[in-house]
């Protein structure tokens, strides 16, 4: 049964050490994708903790500090617009996603995913790991994955906004939002942009 609200699960398969995943940043056109890998105490509950887009700045900076101090493990991973350009965003996220598995201590047993594409890697196969559509909105870990992947972010977003405050990243983060490709028109692409990336509004016309 979908759990109501924040009522997260706490688990999957119970008595494995589970990692949850998610990633933020696939859709704007600048900036790197995050990724976070999470495993958190059996019986860890905040009434805050919920799919980070259903939250606010505020309650997102809020609960990060609590998730990294009582997290078993945490980590975060950046693939730059480079890096996303070669693979492609969602292998990019993926590729994301397994980095900062990687670097749990204790190592996992389980992976729970975030959405419906994953893929084996290191000693990890299709057996260790399942995708959750909707999963930061179901399982805690996947959850607390996605706060951190959006707070880290975000936080990196507004900091090379000094760099560049023509394109408004401090307030769209990278999104296509219209001062933003409007800012894209006026000055130029970025080395921050992600070239891969054609909105519609950007693509030249015949007539």
């Amino acid at each position: 049964m979908k759990p109501k609200a924040n009522d997260l699960l706490q688990y999957m398969q119970k008595g494995r050490l589970e990692a949850g995943c998610d990633e933020a940043g696939r859709g704007p056109l600048a900036g790197p994708v995050y990724a976070a890998a999470v495993i958190l105490p059996p019986d860890f509950h905040h009434p805050l903790l919920n799919d980070s887009k259903k939250m606010t700045q505020r309650q997102r900076e809020e609960l990060r500090p609590i998730i990294e101090a009582e997290a078993v493990s945490y980590a975060v991973e950046s693939l730059s617009p480079e890096e996303i350009d070669s693979l492609n965003i969602l292998w990019a996220s993926v590729t994301g996603m397994q980095r900062a598995v990687l670097r749990l201590s204790p190592a996992p047993d389980f992976i729970l995913v975030d959405g419906n594409r994953f893929r084996p890697f290191d000693k990890y196969s299709g057996d260790d790991y399942q995708t959750v559509i909707h999963g930061d909105a179901t399982y805690a870990s996947i959850a607390a994955a996605s706060v951190l992947a959006k707070t880290y972010r975000d936080e990196f977003m507004r900091k090379i906004a000094s760099e560049y405050p023509e394109y408004g990243w401090d307030s769209n983060m990278g999104y296509p939002t219209p001062s933003h490709i409007d800012a894209i028109k006026r000055f130029g692409y970025t080395p921050w942009h992600r070239k891969s990336f054609h909105p519609k509004e950007l693509e030249p016309t015949l007539f």
